[in-house]
């Protein structure tokens, strides 16, 4: 799973639409579409608060940890 689906994991685990938490924010619905595919990244404003909304750290929605091979 990538980062850019785990937004949209999580909200549908909830059993909330783009269009809740588009609402919740304050933004559009297109908008929550482009952060969940990831041809956007929310601001860290917005971060903070899909963080308090799902109360899931922001690390583990928006960031994923890297492992190299030498």
């Amino acid at each position: 799973m990538n980062n850019t689906n785990k937004l949209k994991e999580i909200r549908e685990n909830k059993d909330m639409k783009q269009i809740d938490l588009a609402l919740m924010l304050n933004v559009s619905q297109r908008t929550i579409s482009a952060w969940e595919t990831g041809r956007r990244t929310p601001s860290p404003k917005f971060m903070q608060q899909i963080e308090d909304i799902f109360n899931v750290p922001k690390e583990d929605i928006f960031f994923t940890a890297f492992s190299y091979k030498m």
